[in-house]
């Protein structure tokens, strides 16, 4: 790399901690939803401490707050990083913020060490991860890489009405088309939001790329009766239909490792204790770094809920709603983090994400790679998420050194 540099792991943790004050909630969570007027304090905050240590600031169409550290030929595409400042109603301190001050940790590590650079250095803060105030989540990161049009998108309403355009103006974050071209490579540093790394005591996750995912939705319709006059074997109950499938998504994603499928949202029609459900309304995804086997599990999935419909005497609506492939990370990305945390004696440990995150997005259009670190019990979209400021300190570091592999360092005596 030509030069090892050191981050301040507690100026790191200091800029969390103030970070987390914008939004701070009583249960010691954040709440600072995406375009709030929160978001926008915290933005600002974020641009002056850029400011600071000389970098240039700027927003696109979609709200992206970019900082840029010039490079010694700035014409070149740039080495990026970056994650989110919008968070969960509950959320935790550390969700997307830790990747965004991981990265300002490194611009301020740089510049207090007058290391210069081949490559100019960016840390960007994508708008609206989340998805909580506006669907879909990933909405900055998906526009820049182009899978997601910007009309369309600042178009996207939340349940007060308000548009992302409308919101962007609120808080002066609606920008000019980007004067660059993508950057040469991205790297994100994100707690897991997982159990594994802390189950088998690593500090560092070499994540090699993205599960893929499909969302449906589905409605199950039946017949309402009296709950004490209907025979069983006269009954079409939606809420029995809607069971059943749960209950095969559930055998479905335990059957193909290290896959998942989940039901999460159920609404029943009329929810009245004597009254067999005529209308069953809920969500399924299913995930895995596999496409192949992810599309046998849709297979499964479908077969099964024709059959619980046919079971019991319903009609059914199943729509697609979401389909994402698996997002393969950059094979030298990769390796640039895997040996950084290496040379520092890291544990480490290859890892899939299960989660989407904006380098899913990015790595569909420039070379990627992502770090994780443990977070307490794997509990993360939540007031609880904690993590360890010496694990934190391990990811900066193994982001700095990723980092200045592709930046390229000239200035090595100035460390």
């Amino acid at each position: 790399m030509g030069t090892t540099i050191r981050i301040d792991g507690d100026r790191l943790w200091n800029s969390l901690m103030e970070l987390a004050r914008i939004g701070a909630t009583p249960a010691g969570g954040v709440d600072r939803q995406a375009l709030t007027e929160l978001d926008g304090r915290a933005r600002a905050l974020f641009s002056g401490w850029c400011r600071d240590v000389g970098c240039v600031m700027r927003v696109d169409p979609i709200g992206n707050l970019i900082a840029r550290r010039p490079g010694r030929d700035d014409g070149l595409p740039a080495a990026m990083m970056g994650s989110h400042i919008d968070s969960q109603p509950t959320g935790g301190k550390f969700d997307g913020a830790y990747g965004v001050m991981a990265g300002l940790e490194v611009l301020r590590t740089l510049h207090a060490a007058g290391i210069e650079t081949e490559r100019p250095i960016e840390v960007v803060v994508w708008t609206n991860e989340e998805g909580a105030r506006f669907a879909p989540s990933m909405m900055g990161s998906q526009v820049y890489a182009g899978l997601m049009d910007l009309d369309e998108t600042l178009a996207i309403r939340d349940a007060e009405g308000v548009s992302v355009g409308e919101a962007l103006a609120r808080i002066g974050a609606r920008g000019e088309p980007d004067p660059h071209g993508r950057p040469a490579a991205y790297f994100e540093a994100h707690i897991e939001q997982g159990p594994i790394l802390e189950a088998r005591e690593k500090t560092i996750g070499v994540v090699s790329g993205g599960q893929g995912q499909c969302w449906f939705q589905m409605t199950l319709k039946g017949r309402a009766s009296h709950a004490g006059t209907t025979p069983m074997d006269l009954r079409s109950d939606a809420l029995v239909g809607a069971a059943a499938v749960i209950g095969a998504l559930n055998r479905i994603g335990r059957a193909h490792p290290p896959g998942c499928a989940t039901s999460g949202r159920m609404l029943v029609s009329p929810n009245s204790p004597n009254v067999i459900p005529d209308s069953v309304y809920l969500t399924a995804e299913i995930r895995h770094p596999d496409d192949g086997v992810r599309a046998a599990m849709e297979a499964e999935f479908r077969a099964e809920v024709d059959a619980a419909a046919k079971a019991n005497g319903l009609d059914v609506n199943l729509a697609k709603v979401l389909e994402q492939p698996a997002a393969p990370f950059d094979p030298a990305c990769i390796a640039a983090v895997r040996q950084a945390a290496r040379r520092n004696g890291y544990p480490c440990m290859d890892i899939i994400s299960g989660a989407a995150h904006d380098a899913v997005a990015l790595s569909r259009i420039v070379p990627t790679g992502m770090i994780f670190v443990p977070c307490a019990g794997g509990i993360s979209h939540n007031e609880l998420e904690s993590a360890k400021p010496e694990d934190l300190a391990a990811g900066c570091q193994v982001l700095a050194e990723a980092v200045l592999a592709c930046a390229r360092v000239l200035d090595a005596e100035a460390a």
